[in-house]
């Protein structure tokens, strides 16, 4: 285990701390895999477009299932899944969604501030960084791995949720800084849809 910032792991935080905090936009693909845990649903695959944008916005378009969204307007998150045909609204603060963790991203990116507890590994993918949330009890993971190539840019992303679920990211394709369109980060219901507030 190492303290967080240690002296060896230091530079690499460093280097992923300035390549995101240097940028306002990001798009990348994504494939999304989930495992659920132990009684939990199985295996699943999906696919999409990410869009980021500072501060506090964010949006996942699938393309797999088609019609799919996850949207944070910097207020609230949305959720909606056609097969429900509701769109789920809740607070950030309340949210617990293993998307989530990818939030950081959308502020000012401190991994002292926010992590702990940090492992660290080379392997051909590049450098696995293992650390825990700060505030383990509050947060709904327990654990992200984090795959950096060597230019510092978040490959691949997996969350360990505190139920043992796992959510993998795979990330292509990144555009940063590419001027967007506010009507991204809107919300707009889906025909037939009914927005649902979530209770907390």
């Amino acid at each position: 285990m190492l303290p967080a910032f240690s002296e060896e792991l230091r530079p690499t935080l460093a280097g992923i701390e300035k390549r995101y905090n240097s940028i306002t936009t990001l798009e990348l693909d994504f494939e999304q895999t989930y495992r659920g845990g132990i009684g939990l649903q199985p295996k699943r695959t999906e696919t999409g477009r990410l869009y980021l944008r500072k501060p506090g916005r964010m949006r996942w378009n699938y393309a797999k299932p088609d019609g799919k969204f996850f949207l944070s307007d910097s207020k609230f998150f949305y959720f909606y899944s056609p097969s429900t045909a509701q769109v789920e609204k809740t607070k950030l603060k309340d949210a617990d969604d293993l998307r989530v963790p990818l939030a950081f991203l959308l502020g000012k990116l401190d991994f002292n501030r926010d992590f702990d507890q940090f492992e660290y590994s080379k392997t051909a993918d590049g450098l696995n960084v293992k650390a825990q949330p700060k505030n383990l009890e509050k947060s709904p993971y327990k654990e992200v791995i984090f795959v950096v190539d060597d230019q510092f840019a978040i490959r691949k992303l997996t969350v360990t949720g505190q139920d043992s679920s796992i959510m993998d990211f795979r990330f292509k394709n990144e555009l940063r800084n590419k001027p967007q369109t506010a009507d991204i980060y809107e919300m707009k219901l889906p025909p037939g849809a009914q927005l649902v507030e979530a209770i907390r």
